[in-house]
């Protein structure tokens, strides 16, 4: 599966410490992730991780085509809520491709926590049936 990785500078902490938790899931799958937050993952887990460009410069963007291109398995998205993002506009894209291509998205510990054991039980083989119909 594709998997995206993104947080916002208050919340890349949080997005390193899940990938070292989680490595042994995370490790079977193809990642991609905006500039810095691929950067810090990589450093902390040695996972390989496809590097886009950084959020404000394009990296989410790049994401959303991949979604659009029904290239993108799920997204993992630590947002910081409480702090105003200057491209909140690709931020808000990002999730609504999302919603419109089936792509599911966590965006807090709490749900990449949830989402990322079902991935690991298998509970998304059911992305591979959309791709192959969508193909």
């Amino acid at each position: 599966m594709n998997i995206a990785l993104i947080a916002h500078d208050k919340k890349k902490q949080d997005i390193i410490s899940f990938s070292i938790a989680y490595k042994h899931v995370l490790q079977k799958h193809n990642l991609y992730a905006t500039g810095t937050t691929g950067k810090l993952i990589n450093e902390a887990t040695d996972l390989r991780i496809h590097r886009f460009q950084s959020g404000p410069l394009g990296g989410d963007q790049q994401i959303g085509a991949m979604i659009a291109n029904n290239e993108m398995d799920m997204v993992i998205f630590f947002r910081d809520p409480l702090t105003a993002q200057p491209h909140e506009p690709d931020v808000s894209a990002l999730m609504r491709l999302c919603d419109v291509h089936l792509i599911p998205l966590a965006t807090n510990l709490a749900a990449a926590e949830i989402t990322v054991r079902a991935l690991e039980r298998g509970d998304f083989q059911w992305r591979e049936i959309v791709k192959r119909t969508k193909a």
